[in-house]
């Protein structure tokens, strides 16, 4: 567990790190995810540019193509062991070991439309919930239209995906971490934990709910393939947005 002494929430931007998760193998991409194209850039680096509005530093977690990544201009950090494969976790991991300052924003790379108030609004989440004492993590609750949806709103353009009653799911890979965690989330990947929803549950967490009556319906939208990056791509707006 994060020692509770020090677990200050950010006071800005300077408080927190942006690290990019394009540390998987994209299988259902059939190649390097994070390199590939939206709106007339590499993944990656969309959403290096939507961090560098809401923290003081950024970098990429990746495991492969490192001088393709390195030229984006910012740091990349490797999993400990990269051929190993731990999924996310291990992102996250070598994030919490390398970051210079306390609090680490974790976004995957392949929603190129995360809100650019996640921080701001995960930081808040952190300062009302001090009253109930301190937190190590902010998570966020969104729908999040997955391949097949957007692969449907392609084909009827005029009206986005309708997300589904009931509260919306946990998007675990977009959370503020504390660098405390790090010891924490070492020993829970050495002795085979692989799960993010599973070892969050090891702590105490704030979850900050982005509505969907007032979130648009592709901020969270992830694509795990090319057909569904392409459907993403072409809804009007959403390369510049």
């Amino acid at each position: 567990m994060a020692d509770p002494a020090g677990l200050a929430p950010p006071r800005g931007a300077q408080d927190i790190t942006g690290l990019v998760l394009a540390g998987g193998l994209g299988q259902r991409m059939g190649r390097e995810k994070g390199l590939q194209p939206f709106g007339g850039q590499p993944l990656a680096a969309r959403a290096l540019q939507r961090l560098r509005g809401q923290t003081g530093l950024q970098a990429v977690n990746a495991n492969r193509e490192w001088a393709a990544y390195t030229a984006l201009g910012a740091p990349v950090w490797p999993d400990a062991e990269p051929a190993q494969a731990l999924g996310p976790l291990a992102g996250v991991l070598s994030g919490l070991q390398r970051a210079s300052t306390p609090w680490l924003l974790t976004v995957p790379c392949d929603v190129p439309c995360f809100p650019l108030d996640l921080a701001a609004r995960l930081s808040a989440g952190l300062v009302q919930a001090q009253t109930r004492g301190p937190h190590a993590m902010a998570v966020v609750r969104a729908w999040a239209p997955h391949d097949d949806a957007l692969l449907q709103w392609d084909l009827a353009p005029v009206h986005p995906p309708e997300p589904p009653e009931g509260p919306a799911p946990r998007q675990p890979v977009f959370a503020l971490l504390h660098r405390s965690l790090a010891e924490d989330l070492a020993q829970w990947l050495a002795g085979g934990g692989r799960k993010v929803g599973a070892w969050m549950a090891r702590h105490p967490s704030v979850e900050v709910t982005f509505e969907a009556a007032h979130t648009p319906a592709w901020a969270f939208a992830n694509a795990n393939t090319l057909p569904a990056l392409r459907a993403l791509e072409n809804r009007p707006g959403l390369t510049e947005g």
